[in-house]
């Protein structure tokens, strides 16, 4: 909202706001890289979730008990055992889905903020919500399905579910490893679109009296809401129920194993199984495509602020580059090696990257006294004075802790996959590809704004 009411609603331009120095814009090129990029495989994700929909509806995937039946169904869909596999076609492809994704995304972002993203979620979300409740009572009163295994029941699923299990590994072994520690924080930055570029742009949208306290908090809780109490209670108590403790144990690790493959098994003996299939999948597609829609608001804010473009353009523009992304991971589909590089070192790594970057900005260029002070008005809520010491000190120390512990364990080993596997090197290519050709259109975009408003006039 500080860049906000001062012409700026994307990262670069924040940046710039927050912190007079030249420098500034180019940190935020990440505020448009991280969103971009995860968006070109989070679109494949949620072709996934409509197929599965289409196919629970049409009862194809009727499969019987046998688990390698839904692992080998998953595996060809999406192409898991060779690359190009989904381009050859077949009778279960994903491809057709993944073309109505990326239609209906770009079709509600061509509509723009209130008539497209904004009206699709006022009903998808609520719907999103209702399909969920009725999956979770299906799931909370299953009781014990099979006679002959009574521990294999809701209260041993829900038990299953909230007891701390570190399994081989000793407790200190396991908090001490600094990957854990990074995916854990890059997930809850990514599951709220913190570090993401994506809450920058929206939240610079906002009017002075608006209550971002309260708005942020609500957020957050309805947020972990629908990821804990609803999607957790879900699928862990449900697998467990069908699967035992061991193989869901196994699975847990996975979300792709525990989406795609367990949880088929468990509608096919669950009663009515298919009608809650499909309202699950569905559930799951709505819920991507409201988060799919955000993701490339934040560059084209930038393409229509930092180079004056309208947004039909700008659409089209990020259109070309996205389409290129997607071929990208959908050609190297083989074991997923283009969606996990993406996923690690954009969705992870850069997300973790510039969640300390803003932190940083907010306590230490814009200030905390002054950041509080921002944050308070308009709020009914009221936010502790301890926060801001939090913001200032704590927050990037713990991050930059983090960063450096992960660093010395297993920096070394990434740079070692990225020499050794040419797939992982071409997608990181990729990704510096478009990092360097956002960081030419943001030197455009600098000398634009230097002409209208020069650094020297910014509002310190």
């Amino acid at each position: 909202r500080y860049g906000g009411v001062r012409g700026h609603n994307s990262c670069p331009g924040i940046f710039r706001v927050l912190w007079r120095n030249r420098a500034s814009p180019y940190f935020g090129m990440l505020g448009l890289l991280v969103p971009v990029v995860i968006y070109m495989y989070y679109v494949f994700i949620e072709s996934w979730c409509l197929g599965y929909a289409w196919y629970y509806l049409t009862g194809a995937l009727n499969l019987g008990d046998d688990p390698a039946a839904y692992s080998e169904f998953f595996s060809g869909f999406v192409g898991l055992q060779e690359d190009g596999q989904i381009f050859h076609g077949g009778e279960n492809s994903v491809l057709p889905f993944l073309l109505i994704c990326i239609g209906f995304n770009f079709f509600l972002i061509f509509r723009g903020l209130s008539k497209g993203i904004e009206l699709f979620c006022l009903w998808a979300m609520p719907a999103l919500v209702v399909c969920a409740l009725i999956v979770l009572v299906r799931v909370l009163t299953l009781g014990t399905p099979n006679p002959d295994l009574p521990e294999q029941n809701v209260m041993g699923g829900l038990a299953f579910m909230w007891e701390p299990r570190i399994g081989e590994e000793g407790l200190l072994a396991a908090l001490s490893n600094g990957e854990m520690w990074l995916k854990a924080a890059g997930q809850i930055f990514f599951s709220l679109s913190v570090g993401f570029g994506v809450i920058i742009t929206y939240s610079s949208y906002l009017r002075r009296k608006d209550d971002i306290a309260l708005s942020s908090t609500t957020a957050v809780a309805g947020n972990q809401f629908c990821e804990v109490a609803l999607g957790g209670l879900i699928t862990i108590p449900a697998a467990f129920i069908f699967l035992g403790a061991m193989q869901t144990q196994e699975i847990s690790g996975s979300t792709f194993d525990l989406g795609f493959k367990a949880l088929p098994l468990v509608f096919h003996n669950m009663p009515a199984g298919q009608i809650f299939g499909f309202l699950w999948f569905f559930l799951l597609f709505l819920a991507a495509v409201t988060s799919s829609l955000s993701m490339l608001q934040p560059a084209i804010a930038f393409l229509e602020e930092g180079l004056g473009l309208n947004r039909n353009v700008s659409v089209i523009f990020l259109g070309f580059i996205t389409l290129a992304g997607n071929g990208l991971v959908i050609y190297f589909s083989k074991g997923f090696a283009a969606l996990d590089t993406m996923d690690f070192w954009v969705g992870t790594f850069c997300i973790f990257v510039l969640a300390t970057i803003q932190v940083i900005l907010f306590g230490w260029a814009l200030g905390a006294r002054r950041g509080m002070a921002e944050l308070r008005e308009g709020s009914d809520l009221r936010i502790p004075g301890w926060v801001a010491f939090v913001i200032k000190y704590v927050s990037p120390t713990y991050l930059l802790i983090i960063f450096m512990v992960w660093a010395q364990q297993t920096f070394s080993e990434r740079l070692q996959v990225l020499v050794d596997d040419k797939t992982v090197l071409v997608t990181v290519g990729f990704i510096l590809a478009v990092a360097g050709l956002f960081l030419m259109l943001i030197a455009q975009a600098v000398r634009r704004w230097d002409r209208t408003n020069p650094l020297s006039e910014v509002e310190p």
